[in-house]
């Protein structure tokens, strides 16, 4: 690898796609809708109770 040029830039930018993801997702997670997250986490419990009386 050290004959290839230029290839020291890759680290460092999966590094910055790295901490961007994580810094979006964690923005995300925290000026979330509340009440978005509390009907999505519903939605398991939901579909199982209609498949009970079907």
């Amino acid at each position: 690898m050290e004959s290839i040029s230029g290839i020291e830039i890759y680290p460092l930018i999966s590094l910055v796609i790295f901490f961007a993801f994580f810094v979006v997702l964690f923005w995300w997670v925290i000026s979330a809708n509340k009440d978005y997250i509390k009907n999505v986490s519903n939605l398991p419990f939901e579909n199982q109770n209609n498949n009970d009386i079907l």
